[in-house]
């Protein structure tokens, strides 16, 4: 019995494993090998789905091995494709007819800026003004203690008096020996005595009437007038202090007064400005300082206009050595009396005269090393860098370019820093505007 199920176990694994070939190895352990004991509930439909799968994954390597060596060798993949060009805003120059101008900065001055000092001394009597107000030419502003000087004035008409009674005896006594010389009962030396009496009171009278006319100015100095009309400062002195006249230098300050209309500003040139200035009078662009009256624009330091309109209508004979700057004055009308002496503001003088000027955003200028380049964009779109000369700069931050460029040219305004000379870039079309910008703009 025993032997039979021996048997029939043998033609079973022979019949799980149809046409599947052995080695001879194999073959010889299977039949050396003790037949293994079935595991509880084992079945054989079991034992041979485990061994199918391990066969089909056996196939499925195999397979996917063969594959991968036998099959024909692929191309490397393509390489990325370049990237575009960088993109860039590109637009024509502005064209405006406008002057230009070049701005300096100057402190506003008095025309007329006056010490009021005593011209005689004496007690001060009476001050006549509020510190600080406007005064008018002639008006009184200090009155110093007349008393001492009126009777001076006194004693000197009493002088005048007594020598012009001397005069009148000398005449007379002169006239008298005339008559007498005549009929020859005078001698030539008394004729001659009494004529040298009547020139000595004649010098006389005329010293009494200087001192006369001296103690008569003295009195007037006691009423202090104001010599011009402006705004007068505070005074100085008190009433009752004593105050030193004269006409030197120890003379007391009474107070001062500026006139306020009109008003000077004056302002430092420097040379290379004077320097450019003179060649274009040269070329005949603008008109000599010093041969007319340039008009000009002014503004205080708070203000962004230019609502001051004046003339030029000095300038100094020489530059200063240590500065190598020269001064110029520039007359302002200030009806309002608004500028105060003293004050800081700013000028702008014209370089030329209104004409075509091609204008461009001032950040689209570039700095290589003391070169100041644009970047246009040719036909194909690669960058060509244009030299230019640069003027200056409108209230609008356009800035002036006076050659290098031309109308036509597309110039780049945005993307700078993506721009190198020589290569591509893709232009976009921009445009370039000005806010509002008039004719005559201010320029810094």
């Amino acid at each position: 019995m025993m032997q039979q199920k021996t048997r029939t176990a043998k033609r079973d694994e022979a019949e799980e494993a149809p046409g599947a070939s052995a080695s001879a190895g194999e073959q010889k352990a299977r039949t050396e090998a003790p037949a293994a004991k079935p595991s509880p509930g084992q079945t054989a439909p079991a034992r041979r789905g485990g061994r199918i799968l391990l066969i089909v994954l056996a196939v499925i390597a195999a397979a996917a091995l063969a594959y991968r060596y036998m099959a024909p060798p692929q191309s490397e993949p393509a390489q990325a494709a370049a990237p575009p060009p960088p993109a860039v805003t590109v637009a024509k120059p502005l064209v405006e007819n406008l002057k230009e101008w070049r701005d300096f900065t100057g402190q506003f001055e008095a025309q007329e800026s006056v010490e009021i000092r005593a011209r005689v001394s004496g007690y001060l009597e009476s001050v006549n003004f509020t510190d600080g107000q406007l005064v008018k030419k002639g008006d009184l502003l200090f009155i110093i203690e007349p008393r001492p000087y009126e009777i001076a004035l006194d004693s000197a008409k009493a002088q005048l008096t007594q020598a012009e009674a001397q005069l009148q005896l000398a005449e007379v006594q002169l006239e008298r020996t005339a008559q007498l010389r005549k009929n020859d009962f005078a001698s030539q030396q008394t004729y001659d005595e009494r004529a040298a009496e009547v020139k000595s009171a004649t010098a006389s009278r005329d010293n009494a009437i200087a001192s006369v006319n001296q103690a008569e100015l003295n009195l007037d100095y006691t009423r202090v007038l104001a010599p011009v009309s402006g705004r007068v400062g505070r005074h100085e002195v008190s009433i009752g202090n004593l105050v030193m006249g004269g006409t030197g230098g120890s003379t007391t300050l009474l107070t001062t007064i500026v006139s306020l209309d009109p008003i000077w500003l004056m302002f430092n040139v420097s040379e290379g400005d004077g320097m450019t200035y003179k060649r274009l009078v040269q070329k005949g662009e603008i008109r000599s300082a010093r041969d007319a009256d340039i008009e000009v624009e002014g503004q205080l330091m708070d203000e962004k206009d230019w609502p001051l309109k004046g003339t030029i209508d000095f300038v100094d004979n020489q530059y200063d050595r240590s500065s190598g700057t020269i001064r110029v004055r520039a007359a302002f009308p200030n009806p309002n009396l608004f500028i105060t002496p003293g004050q800081f503001g700013r000028v702008r003088v014209p370089m030329s005269q209104e004409k075509p000027t091609i204008l461009v955003p001032d950040a689209a200028v570039v700095t290589d090393q003391s070169m100041k380049l644009l970047f246009a964009v040719s036909a194909d779109g690669t960058v060509v860098p244009k030299p230019v000369e640069l003027g200056s700069v409108t209230d609008d931050g356009l800035r002036i370019i006076r050659s290098g460029i031309t109308a036509d040219d597309e110039v780049i305004i945005n993307g700078i820093l993506r721009a190198r000379p020589g290569q591509k870039v893709t232009p976009e079309q921009g445009t370039i505007q000005a806010k509002g910008l008039p004719v005559g703009a201010s320029v810094q």
